[in-house]
C-alpha cells in the first residue's frame, strides 16, 4: 500500500511533535486534541500560542488555531486524524482575513466537508452511522459531524 507525502510527513511529525510541547501546553489542549496524534497537538498549540500574541487570549485565538488545524487533519470521532491531502475543510475555512470575519458561513465541525463522498462513506462506516449508503454528500458530512459531537461527548463523560 503507497503512502502519501502528505501521511508521511504527518507520520513524521508524530515522531518528533512529543519533544515540541510541555506539560504546560499539553494542559492546554482541548480533550479532542488530547486523544489525537502529536503532530496535531503542536500544530494546535504552536498557532494558538502564535494567535494569543497577536490576538489576545480569547476566542479568536482559538478560531485561528482551529482552523489550522483543520488544514490538515479532520475529526473522525472522539479525536483529530491526518488528512491525505492538505487544505481547507469547508467553505469557512477556505475564507481569510476580513472575508472569514464579516461573512462567517456554518462550518462543519472538523469533518472534511470537501473530502470525496467515498472518503466520507468510508468514515461513515468507521463511526457505524446508519443509513449512510443512501446519504448524500451533504447529509454524510452533517452524520459524520453529529456522531463526531456524540463520541466527544461520551469520551467526556468516561475521562
Amino acid at each position: 500500500m503507497q503512502m502519501s507525502l502528505s501521511r508521511a510527513l504527518v507520520d513524521l511529525g508524530d515522531v518528533l511533535a512529543p519533544a515540541l510541547l510541555n506539560k504546560q501546553e499539553k494542559e492546554r489542549l482541548p480533550a479532542t486534541l488530547q486523544r489525537s496524534p502529536a503532530k496535531a497537538q503542536a500544530t494546535y498549540i504552536h498557532t494558538l500560542e502564535s494567535a494569543e500574541e497577536e490576538h489576545g487570549n480569547g476566542a479568536a485565538a482559538h478560531q485561528i488555531a482551529f482552523a489550522s488545524l483543520k488544514h490538515s487533519f479532520e475529526k473522525v470521532g472522539d479525536h483529530w486524524e491526518a488528512k491525505d491531502v492538505r487544505g481547507p475543510s469547508d467553505d469557512q475555512d477556505a475564507k481569510i482575513g476580513v472575508d472569514a470575519r464579516e461573512n462567517p458561513t456554518e462550518t462543519a465541525g472538523g469533518v472534511n466537508a470537501r473530502a470525496t463522498k467515498t472518503h466520507l462513506l468510508g468514515l461513515a462506516r468507521r463511526l457505524d452511522i446508519a443509513g449512510r449508503s443512501r446519504m448524500t454528500k451533504s447529509e454524510l458530512v452533517e452524520a459524520i459531524d453529529k456522531a463526531n459531537r456524540a463520541a466527544t461527548a461520551k469520551a467526556a463523560r468516561n475521562d
